[in-house]
């Protein structure tokens, strides 16, 4: 019921880079999310898995169309009758220069795809000399920002590093958004300094109920050295408390939100009708 209670259940994941391991794990939480209670689930970034190699992702990787873990998931939130985000798929695209899509996908209880979000910022960084990412070498970014309607509310879409830019949260929430959605599999340097306290920011300037399901510990890779995620997955409330962690290892969080909190927040401090145009620099 839209502005009434909600359990989601969020997916804590620790992926490989074989999509169909992935596959077996991924249905195995949202399941026992479901078995929770849950109305809404989430699951992380690059749910299908995580690769440092751009061949072995073109191996591994398809089209939206012809994605087993999509219509897995598809066919599992039919059959729960749940909403379900698919934090992102790396999916093919028929760009001329090859590159992927970090693709979020918001499904109904019905199976179909109520909503798409490809990611729009690249996490092209150097974390340290031994951590350096260069994301826009193999996904091409998004140009498009996602509300999606649902009988509980309003839901931005988002992905990890978007998280860094509040402009884009603030017109998703002027637009109507309740719920903002940031499933991630955050930097571990970067998450411990960053994660939690960015979450809450954007959870108090917007007046939105935040959800961040995470990768989480190490990521082993049949090519590649791997890599390390934060984990911690986050439930944020619109006055910015943190509802729910769920820590470093994987596993299902379940958090029961008041939608009504976001009037009640937005009331009290109303900063979103606020804005005033202003010179320089």
């Amino acid at each position: 019921m839209r502005g009434g209670p909600l359990r989601v259940g969020l997916v804590q994941l620790t992926v490989t880079d074989d999509p169909a391991v992935n596959l077996r794990v991924t249905v195995d939480g949202v399941r026992r999310a479901v078995a929770g209670g849950a109305g809404f689930v989430l699951t992380p970034e690059l749910t299908n898995g995580l690769s440092s190699s751009r061949a072995h992702q073109r191996q591994v990787f398809r089209h939206e169309d012809q994605d087993e873990t999509l219509a897995t998931l598809q066919d599992e939130a039919k059959a729960a009758g749940i909403w379900l985000l698919i934090g992102s798929l790396g999916v093919l695209t028929h760009d001329a220069d090859g590159r992927f899509a970090n693709r979020s996908f918001l499904i109904a209880p019905d199976g179909s795809i109520a909503a798409r979000y490809d990611k729009i910022h690249m996490f092209d960084v150097n974390v340290s000399e031994t951590e350096i990412y260069r994301e826009s070498e193999g996904y091409r970014p998004g140009t498009r920002a996602v509300l999606a309607e649902t009988p509980f509310g309003r839901v931005g879409m988002t992905v990890c590093y978007y998280l860094r830019f509040p402009a884009l949260f603030r017109r998703l929430a002027q637009a109507g958004a309740d719920i903002l959605t940031v499933p991630a599999a955050f930097n571990h340097i970067t998450g411990a300094a960053h994660w939690e306290v960015l979450l809450r920011a954007r959870a108090i300037e917007t007046g939105c109920f935040v959800l961040a399901p995470a990768q989480t510990g190490f990521h082993p890779e049949a090519v590649g050295k791997g890599r390390r995620t934060h984990g911690h997955s986050l439930a944020v409330a619109p006055w910015g408390e943190v509802l729910a962690d769920a820590g470093t290892d994987p596993g299902v969080m379940l958090v029961d939100l008041d939608l009504s909190r976001v009037g009640e927040a937005r009331k009290r401090v109303p900063s979103l009708t606020h804005d005033r145009g202003f010179e320089g620099p």
